[in-house]
């Protein structure tokens, strides 16, 4: 097997330090003889004859020219670096804002590393020129990123709202660190080098040390964004020989998290916050190149191959689109094997998992209670998930066209209604759970979440959600104090029109049994009326009739 290890390198003396950061992309992991090249290099090969794919990438380029050593990928690379900047010029000439800016700077990230890896890859045809202009652009876009009220382009102010520049725990901050990190190590910048070492990369340790567990408090949507904070890692790391992944354990818990939060048919995931690429959250290029990531960053043989195991029964065995291409040169490694557990607890999301095997016709749950802090979060504490072969009880949202429907009224959850409106869960709350029962091998688990803190109070004094989940059978236990003027109901999304009798009901495999209250009453929504565009299917099942205490069993028929 031939590999390759290349390393270009532009040293530079860090601040303070007697030790040296230099841009070093190791590509000792790269088998050139592997199909996964052999299609990044047809992927470069036709953007070189004149026709780049969708998001075709000067970084895609430049990566070729340092694993095939060859000028006309150079010489690719830089024409594209090139055109960005002086398309950023000629805007920024007219007074206007580059596209850089755009969307809060979101896409800083992969412009700016690609601007800098083509000149860790191809310096020496770089002009002087050339230089000069490339280097006043990012450290303009850099000085923009971190001090959004000074911001500026030419002679025209240019301030923004400084999304995210604090919040380690948000997408838009890996954008702005990567954007940062590959300029500050191809540029011999002192300033940006200390901003990364006494800011902005000890803020990401702390953030991520609490986060026991894994994931992201996004959600599963925009926690996909994790892939380029674990690249992020590995960047650091080559160039500098500080491991920032293995500080903490969160690279690591993120394996276990993403293969307890995928279903048993391994084609789909938790539906956990936003969804907006697709509202159906199936497994895709990005979720396969985060497990990549993670799994290069990881020292621990059995969660290596437990990733391993992942990567190659999920149904994306590779990417779907060439601009994903140049991650697949990531190893999967071998086949692997699955956790030796069926039941897993993310603490610092709040997000737990259990099946009743590791087989594709397993049952499998999801149920919430933690942190609700981010704005692509949904009110979903103490929501429950069920799937079987196929969605069971599962959040609205997915059915939707947007992919973006936040309130309690899509989650499996207790529905508190005062005045006819929905109260709402409130950001900046943490709720909590307690284990109380466990069988990790059996997959048995009995939880119970304190979930008024959602509410601060509004109307909600206390609720307390017990889920006892063990044999193909949930029993939801809901006991609550409401204040005058405010009602319960106990809702439960479905993906087909159930049939409702009396106490109980049925849609598809799952039965549902009210066993209190003894009177209550059953009704069902159909999502569509509402609003026909935008929930495209789905049922509501809706149970009323207590004031302090819901019990619900839903048991589920085998395949």
């Amino acid at each position: 097997m031939k590999r390759v290890l290349l390393s270009v390198v532009l040293a530079v003396v860090i601040l303070g330090s007697d030790a040296q950061a230099a841009l070093r992309i190791d590509y000792s992991y790269v088998d050139l003889k592997s199909d996964a090249y052999r299609r990044f290099k047809a992927w470069v090969d036709a953007a070189v004859a004149g026709n780049p794919g969708y998001a075709f990438s000067a970084s895609d380029a430049a990566t070729m020219s340092m694993l095939g050593s060859q000028q006309k990928y150079c010489a690719l690379a830089i024409d594209l670096v090139d055109a960005q900047v002086a398309a950023a010029e000629e805007r920024i000439g007219n007074s206007q804002r580059p596209a850089i800016a755009g969307d809060s700077y979101l896409e800083a990230g992969p412009m700016i590393s690609s601007l800098a890896l083509t000149l860790q890859a191809c310096g020496a045809k770089i002009t002087d020129m050339q230089r000069t202009r490339w280097s006043a652009y990012a450290e303009q876009t850099l000085t923009n990123v971190w001090n959004p009220a000074g911001a500026r382009w030419g002679e025209t102010a240019a301030q923004w709202s400084g999304w995210a520049i604090d919040n380690p725990g948000n997408n838009y901050y890996y954008s702005f660190v990567e954007a940062t990190m590959y300029w500050a190590l191809v540029s011999e910048s002192e300033q940006w080098l200390r901003l990364l070492r006494e800011e902005k990369l000890p803020a990401l340790q702390a953030y991520f040390a609490k986060l026991k567990g894994g994931g992201s408090l996004e959600g599963t949507g925009y926690g996909t964004a994790h892939m380029r904070l674990f690249a992020l890692y590995r960047v650091w790391r080559d160039s500098t020989g500080v491991d920032l992944a293995n500080a903490n354990s969160h690279a690591d818990d993120s394996i276990l998290f993403w293969v307890h939060a995928t279903v048993p048919t391994l084609d789909r995931f938790a539906p956990i916050g936003d969804q907006a690429r697709v509202s159906i959250p199936e497994i895709y290029d990005y979720h396969r190149r985060l497990l990549l990531e993670a799994r290069q960053l990881s020292r621990d043989e059995p969660t290596r191959s437990i990733a391993s195991w992942w990567l190659h029964g999920i149904p994306v065995r590779r990417m779907h689109h060439g601009f994903n291409e140049r991650f697949d040169l990531l190893p999967a490694g071998r086949n692997g094997a699955p956790p030796d557990t069926l039941v897993y607890h993310a603490e610092g999301t709040g997000r737990l998992f259990a099946r009743t095997g590791w087989g594709k016709s397993a049952a499998w749950l999801a149920f919430n209670a933690g942190p609700y802090l981010e704005s692509h979060a949904h009110q979903d504490q103490g929501s429950f998930t069920l799937f079987s072969g196929d969605w069971l009880a599962v959040t609205e949202n997915i059915w939707t066209h947007s992919g973006i429907q936040q309130g309690t009224e899509t989650n499996n959850v207790l529905r508190f209604v005062r005045d006819g409106a929905n109260i709402r869960q409130r950001e900046g709350t943490t709720s909590s759970m307690r284990i109380t029962h466990l069988d990790p091998v059996a997959g048995e688990v009995r939880a119970t979440a304190d979930l008024a803190p959602a509410y601060a109070g509004d109307g909600v004094r206390s609720w307390k959600r017990s889920v006892d989940f063990a044999n193909r059978r949930l029993l939801v236990r809901d006991v609550f104090e409401t204040s005058a003027g405010t009602t319960a109901v106990f809702q439960i999304n479905v993906p087909m029109k159930p049939v409702l009798d009396g106490q109980e009901a049925r849609a598809g495999k799952l039965r549902i049994k009210v066993l209190s209250p003894a009177n209550a009453s059953l009704s069902a929504l159909e999502w569509s009326t509402l609003d026909a565009a935008e929930f495209k299917s789905g049922w509501r099942i809706d149970i009323q009739g207590s004031d302090t205490e819901f019990l619900v069993e839903m048991a589920f028929d085998e395949d």
